[in-house]
């Protein structure tokens, strides 16, 4: 049966007000988030609580969440007086339906899994590995291989991968400065590099005198003109595909840029994340006057290996390597950084624990909303990311974990609300369905994993993956 019938349903920067000095200490971070008074814990409510009339169908104490059978009836007898559920009832009980059931066998490789993600209507799903292969799913058509690419020029593994909007095209990059564009919706299923179809190189390496980098991040532009990359050389890229050309190069960063994004759908507001430990905003619309950042966001105390942003131009999460996710607004930003970086240099989270004093400490100058802890941030570049805004109103946060596992977190309260355990190597990237309680793990077993809520009446059916002792550091 189709999923889709299963679960459907029918002020700028460069102000210089905007970046401040000061910022809250860590405590008081955590406390505006458990005492629910910060703006994003009232906006995540508004897109994730039912109609006031559908709260009170029953006399007596009003409970969170209302169960499922009382919007229903109410939705039926027209209480909130719209004859249907608003968004935000729809999300109301989906949110409730966790994707934890499973998991199902979607794919097994002989190399470990490094991206993995839902495109943006959820109709295919892109998975990356380690020995240069690349697999686009058609999630509709029961999870058949839509396109298998032999990628071009590879060095270690494929850093990052990035569908376009319109998603006809697919980059992906590696420990290089060449990215690959290959057409995601030509009629070729096997797409060999430049044997059965042309993998464009798209060189960000042109301003350099062929100074060698690695691309760890790259991601499209809403609108699909641009390619912005973040690298080992500490600095962000923007390419213009209309153009074929870099045309912003800006040295970011102190070390590696591991990620970056844009911060909504304008393109003007670039978000990176470094192992120099801070979160830098950046605004195109003044860069090109000021040459720095719009704002800086200090409280990891070690490097950051992912960024999400929630799509509005405002919050962001993040992953460090301090074995924290924190979840920040960017008008709290510093317009510099105010504290020196602090950092073990005999600890390397490639191949040692995280040092047990230290995971409790806090950075004293700490300017994030919340953090969340409880899984492992080590090895390789773990990722993180909002639960999606048309099933859940972005309540969750989840994220990867090097202890083999998938964790989700309650945003506004920061509990652990699931925990997905089967993979036997870090899982290094997880994605959300967009429209579906469906979330599938990729991990460094090699296997790709589908978890749902209720499932597909099949007893789930995974091939357990072979443990291999591998090192692997990006």
């Amino acid at each position: 049966m189709s999923y889709r019938r299963r679960f459907g349903k029918g002020n700028s920067a460069c102000d210089s007000g905007n970046a401040v000095e000061g910022s809250a200490s860590g405590e008081e971070a955590n406390e505006a988030s458990k005492s629910l008074d910060h703006e994003v814990a009232h906006l995540t409510k508004l897109k994730s609580r039912p109609h006031q009339h559908l709260r009170g169908i029953f006399p007596g104490k009003l409970r969170f969440p209302v169960s499922t059978l009382k919007m229903l009836m109410g939705r039926e007898s027209n209480y909130s007086g719209r004859g249907r559920f608003s968004s935000a009832d729809a999300c109301h009980v989906l949110s409730r339906y966790l994707p934890v059931n499973g998991p199902w066998g979607v794919d097994q490789s002989n190399s470990p899994a490094y991206v993995s993600q839902f495109s943006n209507d959820g109709l295919f799903f892109v998975a990356g590995f380690q020995g240069g292969h690349i697999r686009i799913y058609d999630v509709e058509k029961g999870w058949t291989i839509q396109k298998d690419i032999r990628t071009k020029s590879l060095r270690w593994t494929i850093t990052d991968t990035s569908l376009s909007p319109d998603q006809r095209y697919l980059a992906y990059a590696s420990m290089s400065p060449i990215v690959h564009i290959v057409n995601a919706g030509s009629s070729t299923t096997e797409s060999v590099a430049n044997i059965t179809e042309v993998h464009e190189g798209l060189d960000f390496s042109v301003d350099y005198d062929d100074e060698e980098f690695g691309i760890f991040s790259v991601k499209f532009s809403t609108d699909g003109r641009e390619l912005v990359a973040g690298s080992s050389d500490a600095s962000i890229h923007v390419y213009d595909l209309q153009a074929n050309k870099v045309s912003l190069n800006i040295p970011a960063h102190t070390s590696d840029v591991n990620t970056v994004c844009f911060a909504d759908e304008t393109g003007h507001l670039i978000l990176s994340g470094s192992d120099d430990n801070l979160c830098k905003v950046w605004d195109r619309r003044c860069f090109v006057t000021k040459g720095q950042a719009a704002g800086v966001l200090m409280g990891h105390q070690e490097g950051i290996t992912f960024i999400d942003s929630r799509g509005d131009g405002r919050y962001l999460i993040s992953n460090g390597k301090d074995q924290t996710t924190k979840l920040w607004d960017i008008r709290k930003m510093s317009s510099r950084n105010l504290y020196p970086r602090i950092t073990d240099h005999d600890w390397d989270y490639r191949w040692m624990e995280y040092p047990a004093h230290l995971r409790t400490s806090r950075h004293p100058l700490d300017q994030s909303l919340a953090t969340y802890r409880d899984h492992s941030v080590l090895r390789t570049l773990i990722r993180c990311y909002f639960s999606p805004a048309y099933s859940t109103g972005q309540k969750y946060i989840y994220t990867g974990s090097s202890d083999h596992v998938v964790y989700i977190y309650d945003l506004v309260t920061g509990a652990q609300v699931a925990k997905l355990v089967h993979h036997d190597g870090p899982v290094r990237d997880c994605s959300w369905h967009p429209t579906y309680p469906m979330l599938v793990s990729s991990s460094w077993d090699g296997s790709i994993a589908r978890w749902e809520f209720p499932g597909d009446d099949q007893v789930p059916t995974v091939v357990k993956p072979r443990v291999r002792r591998r090192r692997a550091f990006y």
